[in-house]
């Protein structure tokens, strides 16, 4: 997939170790039935950096101001967020202008549909996924049914947690106003060939929106090779604050009929960031990029260090997966879900324990001091398609701060059930 890091990107130990890495989050200090926390839980959103956390109080407590005006405090928060986009156009290979701040990825995407969808008409069709989290869904078919659009939706194997392709293949044509793809399901952690997606909707003459939040904390984004026109992501997955990031492609960013107040920008980005912005969440976000940057070391660009941290990551990620996947697959009673390791994944892993319910093994595992997710994630129609609607499933994620004894200690808890 052209958006992941490719192998010839410099070797795991130029990047901190682990240890290291681990001095930066407070977090890990935390302890919970004698035992320190092990957190499992990133895919639904990391542990924040001491540095990152600074950061922000830094903004709230001696920058503190509105945009746009003449005063000091006012011009150093218009720095700051100028400061913010551009880490976070490193992080995607894009331009500043390119990079759209808002509440979340849910509501972002509300606010994209309904700006993108005001041409559709009749007849006119929008492709979803069952692999996808429902904020890459729901947005879509109201923008829809407003408009009268037909919405078609590609099915999963649930055999193997991947894409039926060929589905896709079938379902665009010459009336498909946009595709919405997963890059990284958060529920299975497939990685979907995004770029090959892209194509496949360009020769239809569709847009193509791209949900990247499980995937921008496991692999580098470049916008530019994926060739994309929309890419969402969320900074509070790769230890940042509770905030969302869109990507447009500057085009169409001008030209969208994004709902705004007269009297706002109506130059990109700014036209797509209606009332006043999280400006502590926005420094934040820079400062997460910046540490991930930081776990490189000096030397080169941003975004070379950034490549560099992130084949080191995600060398140790599949590790760490092999490492749970082969613990759990040992045990009787546990079904394992997704691909296997060595397919297109990142290292968040999902799974049941037979007769046992998934809140009854997180509220197990949790006592021990190793912090899991349990239900559907929102990627309500994966878990119904794997049949575990009423229950749901148990999910574990890897992070850059989580070691092989951790790993260990989930599977010791999971054995003790």
């Amino acid at each position: 997939m052209s958006s992941v890091v490719p192998a010839a990107a410099p070797p795991e130990r130029d990047v901190l170790s682990v240890g290291e890495i681990r001095r930066a989050f407070p977090a890990l200090e935390r302890r919970e039935g004698g035992q320190p926390v092990a957190y499992f839980d990133g895919p639904g959103g990391t542990q924040v950096p001491g540095g990152v956390a600074d950061t922000v109080r830094d903004y709230l407590l001696h920058h503190n101001a509105n945009t746009h005006w003449v005063y000091a405090t006012s011009a150093e928060t218009d720095a700051a967020i100028a400061a913010a986009r551009s880490a976070m156009a490193d992080l995607l290979n894009a331009a500043p202008d390119e990079i759209v701040f808002g509440a979340n990825m849910t509501t972002l995407t509300f606010h994209l549909a309904r700006a993108v969808a005001s041409g559709w008409g009749p007849g006119d069709e929008v492709i979803v996924t069952e692999l996808d989290h429902h904020a890459n869904v729901a947005p879509w078919r109201r923008a829809a049914r407003e408009r009268g659009a037909v919405v078609r939706t590609i099915p999963m194997n649930p055999a193997t947690g991947e894409l039926n392709w060929p589905a896709l293949e079938r379902s665009l044509g010459p009336r498909t106003r946009l595709l919405a793809i997963g890059a990284a399901s958060n529920a299975l952690g497939t990685i979907s060939d995004v770029a090959h997606a892209r194509e496949l909707a360009r020769e239809a003459g569709a847009l193509t929106f791209v949900d990247a939040v499980h995937f921008a904390p496991h692999e580098l984004v470049d916008v530019r090779a994926l060739g994309c026109d929309f890419l969402a992501c969320s900074p509070y997955k790769f230890y940042g604050p509770h905030l969302g990031v869109l990507y447009g492609r500057r085009d169409r960013l001008r030209t969208i009929d994004a709902p705004k107040l007269e009297p706002a920008p109506d130059t990109p980005p700014e036209r797509l960031e209606s009332g006043t912005l999280n400006h502590e969440g926005i420094t934040g976000a820079g400062a997460a990029v910046d540490f991930l940057a930081a776990l490189a070391g000096p030397g080169g660009s941003r975004r070379d260090r950034l490549a560099r941290t992130y084949a080191a990551l995600h060398a140790r990620g599949e590790t760490l997966l092999r490492q749970m996947w082969d613990g759990l697959a040992r045990l009787e009673k546990v079904r394992l879900y997704g691909p296997q390791p060595g397919r297109p994944r990142t290292p968040t892993l999902s799974f049941t324990v037979r007769d046992v319910p998934s809140r009854v093994v997180a509220e197990r595992l949790a006592e021990r001091g190793v912090f899991v997710s349990n239900g559907d994630f929102y990627a309500t129609t994966v878990v119904e398609r794997l049949g575990h609607a009423r229950d749901g499933l148990v999910r574990a994620g890897c992070a850059c701060y989580t070691t092989a004894d951790e790993v260990e200690r989930l599977i010791a808890g999971v054995a003790a059930l």
